[in-house]
Order: structure tokens, then sequence, then C-alpha cells
């Protein structure tokens, strides 16, 4: 089993809990899922590129014309950047922060993204 595939139940949950959020009327906390999300999910590219869909699908439900045009850019980066390790490890994802700037990985992540690195 991959890490892609280990790793992808968190993923599916933070996601899970952002549309719930979203529902709900709470954006901010609805974005932070997708942030842990991708904090998770981008050392694999199926994974990663799913998040950054996830965001622009935010931006444009909010009508978030800085968040769609930067999570187009990093789409692209993520389906062809990630395959070659080239992902600043713990970066949000979010079009507020920059795309190359590496970031501290929140414990509790930290001990997820350990966990599925490790092989059986």
């Amino acid at each position: 089993m991959s890490f892609s595939q280990r790793i992808r139940p968190f993923v599916d949950a933070e996601l899970s809990a952002a549309r719930a959020c979203a529902a709900a009327g709470d954006d901010a906390t609805a974005f932070g899922h997708l942030e842990r999300a991708h904090v998770a999910g981008q050392a694999a590219t199926t994974q990663h590129v799913r998040v950054h869909w996830a965001m622009l699908r935010w931006g444009l439900a909010r009508r978030d014309a800085r968040e769609v045009f930067g999570q187009l850019f990093r789409i692209a980066g993520a389906a062809t950047k990630t395959v070659f390790g080239l992902v600043p490890q713990g970066n949000t994802g979010g079009a507020n922060v920059s795309a190359v700037k590496p970031m501290p990985i929140p414990p509790d992540l930290a001990e997820v993204i350990a966990v599925a690195q490790r092989r059986p």
C-alpha cells in the first residue's frame, strides 16, 4: 500500500469536515480543514491535487478571485512537481501564503504523516 493510499482516509476525513463546516456557514473552520488536508496529503500527487481542487471549489463558491487564481496555479504545480518531491513541507496551500514557503507542521499532523509513511 502506498503513502497516498495510507494517508487518503485522513485527507477524506478533513475534506468531509470542511464540507460540513462550509454547509453550516463556518468558512474559517472549513478552510482550516482544507489546510490540514493539504499538509497531510501534499507528499502524494493524487491527494495534493484533490485538496487544491477542493480549495478551488471553496474559492469559487465564495467568489474569491484571489483564491481561485491561486488554486489554479497551485493545481498545476501539485500535478507536475509533487512526484519530484518539490513541495514546501507544512505549507497550508491557500492563496493567503506563498506557494513555496515551508511552514512548521503541527505535531498531530506530523504524527499522522509519520504513521502513513511507515511501511507495514
